[in-house]
């Protein structure tokens, strides 16, 4: 895939909305590779960083040519059908055939540099399996997870510039279509230090529009910001360090008891998976009732996965890894990954909820070890505000209500120093520590 070709050679494009990634094809072999894209778009610099690595350039469009020249040099493809082009798999199965007509079955392979073994058959033939660079691409390095701590804080920094902005002009009484608050916090993203892009259209729904999943505004038919209804932002930056994806639900008047009560459900399952320890080996399907679990109890749910991997300025959406209640993926979670903990509730023709935080998995110190193995949890890679309004307290327990208040200290103490002024007094605001009365 596209983002695994730019992750094995540690280069970024941007022929592709939203994704830091070039159009290329990448055959990597026994002691060589080579990349296969339009050389215009190669600077002197990535020229010498692909020559230093051994990486040999071709023309984008000879991809085919070269498949079957593997073929006829009898080498064995590993092809994870899933993600690679089609007319790839269907080129190299064709050339293996006419290979085999040609010298017969048995015929042995004149490159050396390929191999016989048991496990694989005298002449060319596909190895059908997931990509091995997908699991590793999940598995975040040190400085890949330094610089998505970072733009995570700069990222902060620009949506407290925007909320602060908006509540303003909500408090002046201005009519603001969902696109103008989309168009404003590109505004605000674009002016921080390594803004390339947003990572996905931003989701920005008031009240009924909130409730559709994946609601994509429109210019010209989207709703004006209702002050009296939930309004959903579901929004996110490539940066070049760094991929955000955040989502926040915010009332900018009273909310309603029903709303508030949605609201805390939502939250305590965002707590519980947040606060999640389990054992290594795990997959993502086995913590999804933890995001759920509030919910069932008044016999509510939601019909979208909780969690999906993200990439390090990469894809905002990798595999793979996720949380889902799809028992299909069996991919445990490990160590250096990185997904989302997005549990919602959406009321039809009324509003939507959904509150979201990116998070890297981690090993946990815990007091014992039962089997032997690891235990895993959860670090925070987003910081901001959640909206204390739309908290029914009661509903907290002492513990969710103590996580509530760590967290916004956390965010006042991490990013607070990248903001001043109105935003920094905002950001105050919002993050001072609750109580029940």
């Amino acid at each position: 895939m596209l983002d695994e070709v730019a992750w094995l050679l540690n280069l970024r494009g941007s022929d592709v909305p939203h994704s830091p990634v070039m159009y290329a094809y990448l055959i990597v072999e026994i002691d060589a590779a080579k990349l296969f894209v339009d050389d215009s778009k190669v600077t002197s610099e990535v020229m010498y960083h692909l020559k230093k690595a051994g990486v040999e350039l071709r023309p984008y469009d000879s991809i085919l040519s070269e498949i079957r020249r593997l073929a006829v040099e009898g080498a064995h493809l590993w092809l994870d059908t899933s993600s690679v082009n089609a007319a790839i798999v269907e080129t190299y199965k064709a050339a293996c055939d006419k290979y085999l007509m040609n010298r017969g079955s048995r015929g042995k392979t004149k490159n050396k540099q390929y191999f016989e073994s048991d496990s694989l058959p005298v002449g060319p033939s596909g190895v059908y399996m997931q990509s091995p660079v997908s699991l590793a691409k999940a598995l975040k390095n040190p400085s890949e997870l330094e610089g998505m701590q970072n733009s995570h804080l700069r990222d902060a920094a620009a949506l407290a510039q925007f909320w602060c902005w908006l509540e303003e002009e909500i408090h002046k009484n201005m009519k603001l279509t969902e696109v103008d608050l989309a168009d404003k916090l590109l505004e605000f993203r674009s002016k921080q230090d390594g803004f390339l892009d947003t990572s996905f259209d931003t989701i920005s729904g008031s009240g009924a529009n909130g409730a559709i999943i994946h609601y994509t505004p429109e210019a010209e038919s989207c709703s004006v910001v209702d002050p009296n209804k939930l309004f959903l932002l579901d929004s996110g930056a490539q940066y070049v360090d760094g991929t955000t994806d955040i989502t926040r639900t915010v009332h900018f008047g009273e909310p309603t008891a029903r709303e508030k009560e949605c609201f805390t459900r939502v939250l305590k399952g965002h707590i519980a998976l947040d606060e999640a320890v389990f054992p290594e080996n795990t997959p993502g399907f086995v913590l999804d009732a933890f995001a759920r679990s509030a919910l069932w109890k008044i016999g509510l749910d939601y019909r979208h996965g909780t969690g999906h991997g993200v990439g390090a300025a990469l894809n905002v959406h990798e595999g793979p890894q996720s949380i889902s209640f799809r028992y299909g993926n069996v991919t445990p979670l490990q160590k250096g990954m990185i997904v989302s903990n997005e549990p919602g509730y959406y009321e039809d023709h009324a509003f939507g909820i959904r509150i979201e935080n990116l998070l890297c998995v981690q090993e946990i110190n815990t007091p014992n070890r039962y089997g032997g193995i690891e235990y895993l949890g959860f670090e925070k890679l987003t910081f901001f505000p959640i909206q204390t309004k739309l908290v029914d307290l009661s509903l907290l327990s002492i513990e969710e209500m103590e996580w509530l208040n760590n967290y916004h200290s956390q965010v006042w103490e991490k990013v607070s120093p990248l903001l001043e002024g109105s935003a920094r007094q905002w950001l105050w605001k919002n993050t001072r520590p609750i109580t029940k009365q």
